[in-house]
């Protein structure tokens, strides 16, 4: 398979894409997954008439740090207008690429005419498209799922619009809209688009190891993975699709990975929110470093009334000293193996 892709002029070096994922996909994520060789991230989905009406919430999702680039930020809407006006705020707060969703499927978003809503009428989605490329001089992305019905047909139709109409690249994920989440992602409309557009298409959907992400490349064609719910409890998958791809071995993920990747990770959410803002944060979200682990289930109990990053970083290593004991007196412990296959154990 073709290492690196290109998205425009981008030239990424492997073959992943960071699922964009409300509530996870923030600059303490993007810049763990981009450490641990994720190509190219995606911001949280962003409301185009809440940035063009100024509201400091939705302006706070623009926030980018270097170290992300190259960062896809992700935008919705339905009218022309305020989209190119979006795309173009986007560009000059530090987007790398523009991506516009044409796949949520949430009852709210349908309702208004956003995201999945807009794969029902090509003219629209025709005109949305051009004057968001006609505002940005940066690549231009969608992401959409294969539509209203099972046959992929306008998955195939919309990627053909979007070709036309000076679009970069295309993310698919081929579940229907009434889907959302369930049930199975059908590849074969992945592999259709790939067939009907020249412009790369990235797939997506049910990927849940490196394997499966091969798997994806190979069966449908697709010039890269676009990795979602995986990467939330194994941001390392990145770097083990891309080791595969070369055809080296995935690197395990030992508990110093895993330590060390919760410390930075804390110390980023800290400068991103402020140490209190983060640390509610971090009540959750650091359960998602230590899944597989033994008595993860008492760790994330543990960390619920954390309220400082001295709190977290306590909690933290306390746990792993631990985690690391009890492995080494249970080394082929039930459960033990990392989402590579195997596990270290932490250095004392």
């Amino acid at each position: 398979m073709t290492l690196p892709f290109q998205i425009g002029p981008i030239t990424l070096d492997n073959p992943t894409v960071m699922a964009p994922m409300a509530g996870i996909t923030d600059v303490p994520f993007r810049k763990m997954v981009r450490e641990n060789g994720c190509a190219l991230v995606c911001s949280e989905m962003i409301s185009a008439n809440g940035m063009m009406y100024g509201q400091e919430k939705t302006l706070a999702y623009l926030a980018t740090t270097e170290a992300e680039n190259p960062l896809s930020i992700q935008i919705f809407g339905k009218d022309p207008a305020i989209m190119a006006d979006a795309a173009a705020m986007a560009a000059q707060r530090g987007a790398s690429i523009i991506d516009i969703n044409f796949g949520c499927a949430v009852r709210k978003i349908l309702k208004n005419g956003y995201g999945a809503a807009l794969m029902k009428d090509l003219r629209a989605a025709g005109r949305l498209l051009a004057a968001v490329r006609k505002a940005i001089s940066i690549p231009l992305t969608i992401k959409m799922r294969s539509g209203w019905d099972a046959s992929g047909e306008d998955a195939v139709a919309l990627a053909r619009v979007a070709a036309d109409c000076g679009v970069d690249a295309v993310a698919v994920h081929p579940r229907t809209a009434g889907q959302l989440f369930r049930g199975v992602a059908d590849w074969s409309v992945i592999a259709a688009v790939k067939q009907a557009v020249a412009i790369p298409v990235i797939g997506n959907g049910d990927i849940q190891t490196p394997a499966d992400a091969i798997d994806m490349l190979e069966k449908t064609g697709c010039d890269a993975v676009m990795i979602g719910r995986a990467a939330i409890s194994n941001p390392w998958i990145f770097a083990q699709v891309t080791a595969l791809a070369e055809n080296r071995p995935a690197a395990e993920v030992t508990l110093e990975d895993r330590y060390n990747a919760i410390l930075r990770y804390i110390d980023d959410a800290t400068a991103a929110y402020g140490e209190a803002r983060a640390a509610r944060k971090m009540r959750s979200r650091l359960g998602w470093l230590v899944k597989g682990l033994p008595h993860a289930a008492r760790f994330r109990e543990d960390i619920k009334g954390i309220e400082t990053r001295e709190q977290a970083v306590e909690k933290v290593a306390s746990y792993f000293e631990q985690a690391a004991r009890h492995m080494a007196d249970n080394p082929v412990m039930e459960g033990a193996a990392s989402p590579s296959g195997t596990i270290s154990p932490f250095p004392q």
